[in-house]
């Protein structure tokens, strides 16, 4: 085995050095293996170098305890764009979406809950129990722009031709956003801004008068931030997460057959089957950059160089600019940027390995099979608006939430293939711990065991007995994150999903194209637009106009 995998490593050397690539992709997460199916139907020469030693990033799968398969980072599925899906094959990649219904699950100390899902009857009959207002008043969501580069001025044009292809397609761009807004009418554009610039307390508080529903859809408007649902803009985030859809149906948030690592598997098939190489444990060092001035390649942390056209970066904008380029080629007031952005988090994640089904004292039944309670996203201490924001006030006191928001999954519900029989997966989602807690340090084991106790008590007050299913557990704080998957302050996104880094802004004004101060360097994950999210989106987009480009200078 020693020996294989040495002769696996030497060949993949050999193999990189061999020729000079039309294009290299630093990171085998998502996006950057949706950049190299793109790159390489296109034609063109493309390898992937991950740093660890197995290809996701965030969408992973892994067997942490024997037995049992956990995503180990994200761990739903909704955001996918379905031009990806579709233009990939995923589906006759191996990709295969489990729904959820119900989809959401509210128990309540009182002996209440809620539950919410796709099915219109179930909902209206759910939310009545609190209030026959808001079961009338249950929002639509609208469809926003994903799939389109964001409509930025080319920072450099090289010829007349590409000056006014540039114009053309801003023109196009906007004539659509033209459209789309006339079409919306003067009411729902208002009620579109609004929600896009607003708290989201002032949102749901005039949609609703239901804490509980109030509560439920909030936690979607703080989920991997740092800010609570009284902060502008998080009207945005509530939007960002429910968005999505599975197989055509609006709003519904699945499961992945094998765990998150299954949508990596298939779209790093599709990129094997168009011809792009995949390397792992290949970890990237510096940019090599050439007497113009343009990267021409990468160094590997073994020294090893690889020459290329061009590189696209899946690695967070931080990681990107400050680790990867060498300082003195960046314009100043481009790294300051990139440096002040916020990278902040407040999340940590679980992975739980239980030896049976939480039962729930407000279902006032007890069945060791799954029931409607167990199939969606179930919100822990999120019976209201003032629980969510007590969790942040912690945070923001530089200690971890006392009582945590945590949004609990349980895909083995309808995944067989990740547990064994009669066991179960579940993933904890908490907010809110500090990077840098004033009270202790997460390298402690004393105070890391302490707070996940603290998550598994919480838990425990809604379904007693939980502690005592679990079999083992493994906990991501915020410098997990970073040092394991390589996302810097240990911010899922890979920044903050700010209105000041959306859009035109995302990562940092005037570069929202994909590409960077360094020519013939291309940023292709979630720090570029759209943002965050199993999307597929930055890496397309970005693998487009890098095509373009190459297309141009041929």
């Amino acid at each position: 085995m020693w020996r294989r995998h040495l002769t696996t490593a030497a060949t993949s050397t050999r193999q990189l050095q061999e020729k000079k690539w039309d294009a290299i992709v630093i990171g085998g997460g998502h996006n950057g293996l949706t950049a190299a199916a793109y790159l390489a139907r296109s034609g063109l020469s493309v390898a992937v170098l991950e740093r660890r030693r197995i290809i996701g990033g965030a969408a992973v799968t892994e067997e942490l305890i024997p037995g049992f398969k956990f995503s180990r980072c994200s761990y739903l599925q909704s955001l996918l764009r379905p031009s990806v899906i579709k233009e990939l094959e995923l589906a006759r990649h191996g990709l295969k979406f489990l729904k959820r219904n119900p989809a959401s699950f509210t128990p309540c100390l009182d002996g209440r809950y809620l539950l919410l899902g796709p099915d219109k009857e179930l909902n209206h009959s759910e939310i009545s129990k609190f209030s026959k207002r808001d079961a009338e008043a249950y929002p639509r969501f609208l469809d926003p722009l994903l799939d389109s580069s964001p409509p930025e001025t080319l920072a450099e044009v090289s010829s007349f031709n590409a000056r006014m292809e540039n114009k053309l397609e801003k023109s196009v761009f906007w004539a659509h956003c033209l459209r789309r807004a006339l079409a919306m009418g003067q009411q729902e554009l208002l009620d579109f801004m609004d929600l896009l610039l607003s708290p989201a307390s002032k949102v749901l508080n005039n949609w609703f008068e239901t804490d509980v529903l109030k509560a439920t859809l909030g936690t979607d408007a703080v989920i991997g931030t740092t800010g609570n649902v009284n902060s502008p803009g998080s009207g945005y985030v509530l939007l960002h997460h429910v968005m999505g859809q599975t197989d055509g149906d609006r709003g519904i948030w699945s499961y992945v057959e094998g765990g998150m690592g299954s949508v990596s598997l298939a779209i790093s098939r599709a990129a094997r089957e168009a011809g792009a190489t995949i390397i792992t444990e290949a970890e990237v060092s510096k940019l090599m950059i050439d007497s113009s001035g343009r990267a021409c390649g990468v160094c590997l942390a073994s020294g090893t160089q690889v020459h290329s056209s061009v590189v696209l970066s899946n690695a967070t904008p931080y990681r990107t600019f400050t680790e990867f380029v060498p300082h003195d080629v960046l314009p100043d007031d481009f790294l300051r940027a990139i440096k002040n952005s916020d990278y902040s988090s407040a999340t940590t994640k679980i992975n739980v390995a239980v030896d049976r089904l939480p039962q729930f004292k407000c279902c006032k039944i007890s069945s060791p099979d799954s029931g409607p309670q167990h199939m969606g996203t179930i919100h822990i201490v999120s019976e209201s608006m003032h629980e969510i924001n007590s969790a942040c006030q912690d945070y923001m006191n530089g200690i971890p939430s006392r009582r945590p928001i945590i949004e609990m999954t349980i895909p083995s519900v309808l995944d067989k293939t990740i547990s064994p029989p009669g066991k179960h997966v579940i993933n904890l989602f908490i907010q809110y711990t500090p990077y840098t807690p004033v009270d202790g340090s997460w390298e402690d084991t004393t105070y890391r065991k302490s707070f996940a106790e603290r998550c598994f008590n919480l838990v425990e007050e809604y379904a007693p007995g939980f502690h005592s299913s679990v079999i083992g557990y493994d906990m991501l704080t915020p410098p997990d994150l970073e040092r394991e998957i390589g996302l810097t302050g240990g911010n899922i996104f890979h920044g903050a999903m700010g209105l000041d880094s959306l859009f035109l802004m995302r990562p940092v004004k005037r570069w929202s194209n994909y590409r960077t101060p360094l020519r013939g360097l291309y940023l292709c994950g979630s720090g570029a637009h759209p943002g965050g999210g199993v999307m597929g989106a930055p890496g397309r987009n970005a693998a487009n106009v890098a095509i373009r480009d190459l297309k141009q200078q041929s």
